[in-house]
């Protein structure tokens, strides 16, 4: 919980000089916060009675119910628990937690192509309903109490820290002359973290036994896949709640040897398992990237070689991908000469989204009507543009705009047995305009540097 949020937690005013009452799950997260904040040596001993609490049960079922999500083993679905009692269903869990007779089911695994790489595939280990509100009440009490101690080097999945936060570092950082660029991948970060390591790392906050038994058990929970139950040996499941928590707790080594040894190698940007180092010259960003294969290793973890490098962002000489956006330096069209970091859509973003766009106004389709295909087009469109707006996709994002026009006369012209492709005649601005399509163009935030793209 980083500071703004544990402040509001204690003060909720309506806007009409009235005052709510206190969340009580938020003061607690307040509470914890603040002690392991004040006291970064503290153990803390006393945290799985707060678990089983009835308000944080209510609070994990909101998140899980408010994620929808895939049932697990048992087959059972958020909506058949609201369907049968979700009362009732809390109860069960806080007395089973209580009583300690709380046992995890093994996790039903499944196999989703990766966007972008057609043939590869990512797997996720799905948590039964039940697991996924003890996971989401684990997380809430856990999470003050880590957010305390991480760094401001880490983004991901942290309160009030976003993608586009750490694009800013990035980009900030490289604009003071840090030039020297170590890209790293970790191979198969979720499925290879060693089980002890993170433990350890754990117990440097926590010594509540019932709690790391708990944790334990999630880490140990088997794989069913193909009607066969697999053990897990390492790895937290990608999937559940509370595995992007672990996995910072896991990575916060890194970012604690960039505090110490690496602080003269450069300027660490970490989200998650998603990281890049940016350096002054090439020297210290080959060592960074030997600092983190070892800091790595002794998790369990490997840098992909052949996705991992070291690039040279001089005078635009070279650029890198991070977090989605193609990350170059550009001249500046005010002062010439002078190059400053821009970011935009990178060549895989832009491959999936066009992707979406070929399915949904693919020729199997044509039965539809074309305002079904535009009210199916216009979320992704809008979601894409939201998250890309921060940055300098004014280029890319007219480019996407000329290809949905294109792709949805073709469909309108095919669906309508129209001969030949012209489309910017018969299918022009107007009637784009008039099908409601979500234009992209204009949405671009304002340029951060002096140079256009």
């Amino acid at each position: 919980m980083s500071a703004e949020t544990a402040v509001s937690a204690r003060r909720e005013d309506t806007g009409r000089g009235e005052r709510r009452p206190l969340d009580k799950v938020r003061a607690l997260q307040w509470t914890l916060y603040r002690c392991a904040k004040q006291e970064p040596e503290r153990r803390f001993h006393a945290l799985y009675g707060h678990v089983h609490r009835m308000d944080v049960l209510w609070r994990a079922w909101s998140s899980v119910c408010a994620n929808r999500g895939a049932p697990g083993v048992n087959g059972v679905t958020v909506d058949q628990v609201a369907a049968s009692g979700v009362d009732e269903f809390l109860q069960d869990l806080s007395e089973q937690l209580r009583t300690h007779t709380y046992r995890p089911s093994v996790l039903r695994r499944v196999q989703i192509p990766k966007p972008g790489r057609p043939g590869e595939f990512r797997p996720l280990s799905i948590p039964t309903v039940a697991d996924r509100v003890v996971m989401t009440a684990a997380k809430l009490v856990l999470e003050p109490v880590f957010e305390a101690q991480f760094t401001e080097a880490s983004y991901g999945f942290r309160p009030k820290r976003s993608a586009i936060d750490a694009c800013e570092a990035v980009r900030v950082a490289a604009n003071q002359r840090q030039e020297w660029v170590f890209e790293a991948d970790i191979r198969d970060c979720f499925g290879t973290i060693d089980h002890d390591a993170l433990m350890a790392q754990v117990a440097r906050r926590v010594v509540d036994r019932s709690m790391l038994k708990l944790i334990r058990a999630w880490l140990r929970m088997g794989v069913l896949e193909g009607g066969v139950t697999s053990p897990t040996g390492a790895g937290t499941p990608q999937g559940s709640p509370i595995s992007p928590l672990l996995a910072n707790i896991a990575l916060h080594v890194l970012d604690e040897a960039w505090q110490g040894r690496g602080r003269r190698l450069g300027t660490l940007v970490r989200y998650c398992d998603d990281f890049v180092v940016l350096s002054p010259t090439r020297q210290r960003a080959e060592q960074a990237r030997e600092l983190a294969a070892v800091v790595l290793g002794g998790l369990g973890m490997r840098l992909h070689p052949e996705k991992s490098g070291v690039v040279c962002l001089t005078r635009g000489g070279q650029g890198f991908d991070f977090l989605g956006f193609h990350h170059r330096k550009v001249e500046s069209w005010k002062w010439r000469g002078r190059f400053y970091l821009q970011r935009w859509p990178s060549a895989r973003a832009l491959g999936v989204l066009r992707d979406k766009i070929r399915v949904a106004t693919s020729r199997s389709r044509t039965e539809r009507p074309v305002a079904a295909v535009v009210a199916d087009l216009n979320p992704v469109l809008r979601g894409w543009a939201a998250y890309f707006r921060n940055g300098n996709s004014g280029r890319k994002f007219n480019a996407v705009d000329g290809y949905v026009h294109e792709r949805l006369a073709i469909f309108a012209s095919r669906k309508h047995g129209l001969r030949g492709r012209n489309w910017t005649t018969r299918f022009t601005y107007a009637w784009i305009s008039r099908l409601g399509v979500y234009r992209l163009t204009g949405n671009v935030r304002g340029a951060m540097v002096h140079a256009s793209r």
